[in-house]
């Protein structure tokens, strides 16, 4: 097949056809011809020198070898990631380009200050260089949960400015998620697809990824790589080690419950055992336990989360394009009745997912459970009060998988979210709005329906839906 016929497969062909022409796979040479491999890499070659170029130029000099060479090594291993999971040294040369990009665009980030590094993130560092590192963890400071407070505490000792310490934490965390992402998608294809490798290059260029760490100093990425390779853990019949990553990203992030559902129906569907459960809580203590060893209060440690659900409990929404952002500016609501009615409404929704889902046990695919966590992911921030404008994190990541299992069913879903995301993302960063927040919430809302008739659609046909008879191109 020429090169020209893998783009006309690629993007012309419905998903069920491309399956089954897939067992007779083209040579590596004709999907990855050397020439275009070997431009490909060269050109990440260059994206990576003049991402080190603009490290050489940081404002604080001891800092700039340093992050030059962990922009190094992070390329190193996002390429090392890939040809260990895919084996074709064309697919590695090749993802070198966007690889090369991805990283000299977050270069082009890591001196930018938002507010929420400066209010909050660089005193918390601060803190913590100024407290004995490891003994401040006992100290009431920050209202992240201990596994981020060891991370600040450990780079309190390193004589590197703080901000470009936590933003190349959360990018290392976006090599991770690539790789989940490559995971999830690779246990949904056929072998031997070029999928895997497209939601591996498109998740580290994803606009809400790149803005989220490098720009914001944010650390998202961080439960979200955990629930992806989580999720890809338990389709993979790997019950054990899927458990203990969801919890080891619910010890980071809270936002871990809007996927967390999903395991119940992994649970009834014979995917996860009950006695595999029991090694969420398990793990979780793990976690906590050295900052007990350091003196930190458990009372402080378990309250933590609850004080974050409790901090903004007089706003319905912090610019997150939730089901609140419909009510009109200014409209006179009892925030305590529209706060539990959204709570009522996300319970009622995930124990009717739940319990259909448990009903249809016995024809529940590989596809079907990752639609329904797809479902979860939109529909659980949408409904509940409080989110704030980077909560979507988890539907941005999980609908653009999608949309490189299933261009039909998940291109749409995942430019609606992500352009929903966008939109919070951009009244925050840009103190502006680029268009009514309200749109972004219909625009949920409609990924939402759209999910829930594909999840139905999934169920009714089994994997990968109907298959339409169409003759295939010439090979």
């Amino acid at each position: 097949m020429s090169k020209f016929g893998v783009i006309r497969t690629f993007f012309f062909l419905p998903d069920n056809e491309v399956n089954a022409m897939s067992h007779s796979h083209p040579p590596q040479s004709q999907l990855f011809p050397p020439y275009a491999a070997a431009l490909c890499g060269g050109a990440g070659l260059l994206l990576l020198l003049l991402a080190l170029c603009r490290t050489a130029g940081l404002s604080d000099a001891p800092s700039r070898l340093p992050v030059g060479l962990c922009l190094v090594l992070l390329c190193a291993l996002a390429a090392g990631l890939l040809f260990y999971e895919d084996r074709r040294p064309g697919a590695a040369l090749f993802a070198l380009l966007p690889i090369g990009l991805a990283l000299f665009l977050r270069a082009l980030c890591l001196e930018h200050v938002t507010y929420d590094y400066r209010d909050f993130l660089s005193g918390w560092a601060s803190f913590f260089r100024e407290n004995g590192g490891w003994a401040a963890v006992a100290l009431p400071k920050g209202n992240y949960n201990v596994p981020y407070l060891y991370f600040l505490a450990a780079i309190s000792y390193l004589p590197v400015r703080d901000l470009y310490l936590i933003k190349l934490f959360s990018i290392l965390f976006d090599v991770l998620l690539a790789w989940g992402g490559y995971r999830l998608v690779r246990r949904l294809s056929v072998p031997g697809s070029y999928r895997p490798c497209a939601a591996f290059c498109i998740l580290l260029l994803l606009p809400t990824v790149v803005l989220n760490g490098a720009y914001w100093a944010q650390c998202d990425s961080i439960y979200g790589a955990l629930c992806l390779h989580a999720l890809s853990s338990a389709l993979d019949r790997r019950p054990v080690g899927s458990v203990v990553l969801l919890a080891l990203a619910f010890s980071f992030k809270l936002q871990t419950v809007f996927l967390m559902p999903l395991w119940g129906a992994l649970w009834f569907a014979g995917r996860v055992r009950f006695r595999d459960l029991l090694l969420f809580p398990a793990t979780y203590v793990l976690t906590i336990v050295p900052a007990l060893f350091l003196g930190k209060p458990l009372g402080d440690i378990l309250g933590v989360y609850f004080g974050q659900a409790a901090e903004y409990s007089d706003y319905l929404t912090l610019n997150a394009p939730s089901l609140y952002a419909l009510i009109p500016y200014g409209a006179e609501v009892d925030t305590t009745l529209a706060a539990r009615l959204g709570i009522l409404a996300a319970f009622l929704f995930t124990v009717s997912i739940l319990l259909w889902l448990l009903l249809r046990r016995g024809r529940l695919t590989d596809r079907a459970l990752f639609t329904a966590g797809a479902a979860f992911a939109v529909g659980i921030p949408l409904l509940l009060p409080h989110m704030h404008d980077r909560y979507f994190f988890l539907a941005d990541t999980i609908t653009l998988c999608w949309a490189c299992l299933d261009r039909r069913r998940g291109i749409p879903a995942a430019i609606l979210v992500q352009v929903a995301s966008l939109g919070a993302y951009h009244a925050y960063l840009m103190l502006r709005y680029a268009f009514p927040m309200a749109w972004g919430s219909l625009m949920l809302l409609a990924t939402l329906i759209w999910t829930l008739f594909c999840l139905y659609q999934e169920w009714r046909h089994g994997e990968g839906g109907p298959v339409r008879r169409r003759r295939p191109p010439a090979v």
